[in-house]
């Protein structure tokens, strides 16, 4: 069959997948690939990791949960659903507040992005290892992200800025992480996509007037992709209780829970007319996510970062204002420039340490780690 005759939500494998976007490539446009190449805060990375001590994983230990997510997993209940259909409504593009569309379109070039770093990185374990278990839970979910990616390009090829996805997979940099670095941050990175997804979704039922673009509809569909992910690395990181609780990984996984939620509270700020247009308050948005986030990560995180700390928002607003600050020093250019990146830089690391030495909350991780989504 012709590739253009298949679409990617009807995809099984990745590699089907990613040949019908190749195809699609014909349509793409340099200025979204050239911004999805980036390797900034407000840009997803790509990641490549040690594939052969992944491969060795044994999840006997949590063999009855696992068989039941693969089998989850396996069913595909939203093979189909990422396509536009009849609840796809027109964008008047040309209409669109200029500022409210270029921040609309760097959120979907961002997710876009976010998106197929998961599939080539869970596509690679794939390809590289021998481990059946394993490989086949990466298969599952490299086909959903390249799904998720297909659909985003769909949405951003209307407004004529689709991202050249085979190309990032060949040109962008790759930036390498230890196993269980990977496991803390794509965990928190699927089960924070959630939270956001369900979030928004949840707003725009009760206020569907504020819902500017048709995407938002298939937010929830979504959301419950990004949750069973989550669900996998929970698994893996509860095969080997050493990942999360010996003394150094619960430092590690503070780190990274304070990395992810400060990087979140900088990107979401840099998008004020989205979030204007959403009618949501950042501020509340983000906390609101941060809950969530924090309430399911009681599932295998030891720890639990204190969103409600005095110390907490003044430094996240502090961490902001560093970036902006870099921004306008970046931009002014010159030994000025770059003196003003330095200090700029200076005061991000000082607000980072600020929020990293907030008393966090122990949590005693329970037997079972399951969870099924519930907001």
């Amino acid at each position: 069959m012709n590739a253009l005759a298949k679409h990617t939500a009807d995809a099984v494998t990745v590699e089907e997948n990613l040949a019908i976007q190749q195809e699609n490539a014909k349509f793409d446009s340099q200025s979204a690939t050239d911004l999805a190449m980036q390797n900034t805060l407000l840009v997803p990375r790509f990641y490549t990791t040690d594939f052969d001590e992944m491969d060795a994983i044994d999840v006997t230990p949590v063999r009855a949960e696992w068989d039941k997510l693969i089998g989850q997993m396996k069913a595909d209940p939203n093979k189909g659903h990422f396509r536009k259909n009849a609840d796809w409504d027109s964008v008047d593009w040309e209409g669109m507040d200029p500022a409210l569309k270029a921040e609309f379109l760097d959120f979907l070039i961002s997710s876009c992005t976010a998106e197929f770093s998961g599939c080539v990185l869970y596509k690679e374990m794939k390809r590289r290892g021998n481990n059946k278990d394993i490989c086949e839970l990466f298969a599952l979910m490299s086909r959903d992200e390249a799904r998720h990616a297909g659909f985003i390009n769909d949405a951003l090829r209307e407004a004529g800025v689709a991202v050249n996805l085979g190309f990032l997979t060949r040109e962008k940099k790759y930036t390498y992480f230890r196993p269980k670095f990977i496991y803390y941050a794509t965990y928190l990175s699927e089960k924070i996509g959630y939270a956001r997804y369900i979030t928004i979704f949840r707003h725009l039922e009760a206020h569907p007037e504020h819902r500017f673009h048709p995407i938002f509809k298939w937010f929830k569909e979504w959301c419950n992709d990004e949750f069973s992910h989550g669900e996998a690395f929970a698994l893996l990181m509860k095969t080997d209780p050493k990942l999360t609780q010996t003394w150094a990984n619960k430092m590690w996984i503070r780190f990274f829970l304070t990395a992810v939620f400060s990087t979140m509270w900088v990107r979401d700020h840099a998008r004020p007319e989205f979030h204007k247009a959403l009618g949501v308050d950042i501020d509340w948005y983000d906390q609101e996510v941060f809950r969530k986030t924090s309430t399911i990560a009681r599932q295998v995180f030891p720890v639990e970062l204190d969103i409600d700390h005095p110390r907490w928002r003044p430094n996240l607003d502090r961490m902001n204002r560093a970036f902006l600050a870099m921004d306008r020093a970046k931009a002014r250019g010159g030994v000025v420039g770059a003196l003003g990146r330095v200090a700029a830089g200076a005061n991000a690391v000082r607000a980072f340490v600020a929020l990293y030495t907030i008393p966090v909350k122990a949590n005693v991780v329970p037997e079972d780690v399951r969870l099924e989504p519930a907001y």
